[in-house]
């Protein structure tokens, strides 16, 4: 049986938050905000728009951070290490 984790994004080791994908559905997930951000400020740079820039960076972040919410480990708090 697969042995994988069944979260895309694991807690991170220290601190609060999440740490970079451990399954290939987080990775695209991680790759297309990457290129859906590069696109974007070059969209908007060529409108010379730097608040619909503000905006775009914004709403994809957000939905980034609802699908790594979704689909990621909880965290209980603060981390300081292995337990």
């Amino acid at each position: 049986m697969d042995d994988q984790p069944t979260f895309w994004f694991p807690v991170k080791r220290y601190g609060w938050g999440w740490g970079l994908p451990v399954r290939w559905q987080g990775w695209l997930v991680f790759a297309a905000y990457i290129a859906v951000q590069f696109f974007g400020i070059r969209y908007f740079k060529e409108q010379r728009d730097l608040r619909g820039l503000l905006l775009y960076v914004l709403g994809m972040t957000v939905v980034l951070i609802a699908i790594v919410v979704a689909k990621g480990e909880r965290p209980a708090g603060w981390r300081w290490g292995r337990k």
